[in-house]
């Protein structure tokens, strides 16, 4: 029986593939987003009804396109915006004209225009392309709902009111648009996006000298080999010390490493190829112990000078407690502002529990399952880090 709960997460992993083609065929973005909210309503009421249908992305893009035409017809404007559609379609091979026939990558880049400023080119994309809320866009960000809601709804009036194209650029203005489509790439996969790395191995194709996108290709792969360890099958978490190594897709793992060993030879060192190396380190080890801690903490010393952000601080953090100790790391984590974030109040209970200052590591582990996006993460920080 499909209840609510299973009909969201299909839809949160195949509406950023409608919204896409929805924006191509209308050019405007709210009629997308708001034709795919219609689809969802009305697949709420038919598919527990009369069950899944047998190619879910097609019917909810087929459906919201349908919602979306019947909605323009009763609206004079929308009468307009149907006739110049028709139009368009007629000649349609006009977007087999761009380089890369995908819709979602055509919506990537035009989020990514540079008339939007960075943050805002990756919330947007989240939102769009993501399936992510506007409240999980918000704590991606660490910021309130209402403050994100008012930042999307700008970039999609700047979108409107530039008139950006809704195309993939040419190959000359693609290094201008690379920085944030990776974040958003990069973003999108840590999301949940499956289709994430596919993007990224395209991007690849069209900028195959870039040592930015192998490393970011590289850091996904590899992050990918670990997945099935990663749960135990009652779904609870399963941390990196104790996953069953033998579990890995060595396949990913000797993809991923080869194109790390590339981009050490172009000795252009960058955010994504040293995290993509970081986590070579670890698929390296055959077991926890064997992990090479200080050739982490190096990479991680690399990182934080190109990237001094808290978040890779506390990663450091992490990494030097493996080598030095729980003092030292906790010293070095108390210094960050990271209160709404909710790993750094988990590895904070987690060194405070290695110190033995159990009634602060609860407290910490309590603020931790608090702030935690997923239920799965909740119950395992309710449960003191072990996971059941």
């Amino acid at each position: 029986m499909l209840d609510e709960a299973m009909i969201g997460r299909i839809f949160r992993a195949e509406s950023g593939r409608s919204v896409a083609a929805l924006i191509r065929f209308f050019g405007d973005v709210d009629i997308a987003e708001d034709a795919v909210q219609d689809a969802f309503a009305t697949a709420l009421r038919k598919w527990p009804v009369d069950g899944l249908p047998p190619n879910p992305g097609g019917w909810i893009t087929t459906t919201a396109r349908k919602s979306a035409i019947d909605r323009l017809r009763r609206e004079s404007r929308g009468r307009q915006l149907l006739g110049e559609v028709a139009v368009l379609a007629a000649g349609d091979e006009s977007v087999v004209a761009d380089e890369v026939p995908d819709d979602r990558l055509r919506l990537i880049f035009t989020c990514c225009h540079p008339a939007l400023s960075v943050e805002a080119q990756v919330a947007l994309t989240l939102r769009l392309l993501g399936g992510l809320s506007t409240q999980e866009v918000a704590r991606s960000f660490l910021v309130s709902e209402p403050t994100m809601a008012q930042r999307l709804v700008r970039a999609k009036r700047k979108i409107k009111a530039a008139r950006i194209p809704y195309r993939v650029p040419e190959r000359p203005e693609l290094p201008h648009r690379l920085k944030s489509v990776l974040a958003v790439l990069y973003l999108l996969y840590n999301a949940g996006s499956a289709e994430a790395i596919r993007l990224t191995r395209i991007v690849a194709e069209l900028m195959p000298d870039e040592p930015e996108v192998a490393g970011l290709l590289a850091l996904m792969l590899l992050t990918e080999s670990r997945r099935t360890s990663r749960t135990r099958p009652d779904g609870s978490l399963v941390l990196l010390s104790d996953q069953d190594r033998t579990q890995w897709d060595r396949a990913l793992i000797n993809e991923g490493q080869a194109i790390v060993r590339w981009c050490l030879h172009r000795d252009e060192p960058g955010v994504y190829q040293l995290q993509a190396a970081i986590n070579a380190v670890h698929s390296d080890a055959a077991t926890a112990e064997q992990t090479d801690w200080p050739q982490i903490v190096a990479l991680y010393d690399q990182l934080l000078a190109i990237a001094p952000t808290p978040v890779v601080a506390l990663n450091r953090a992490v990494a030097i407690g493996e080598v030095r100790g729980p003092e030292v790391a906790l010293a070095l984590v108390e210094q960050l502002d990271l209160d709404n974030y909710h790993p750094f109040h988990a590895t904070r209970a987690d060194l405070l529990r290695r110190l033995g200052r159990d009634t602060e590591a609860a407290a910490a582990y309590a603020r931790a399952a608090l702030l935690a996006p997923t239920q799965a993460e909740r119950d395992f920080l309710r449960n003191g880090g072990r996971g059941s």
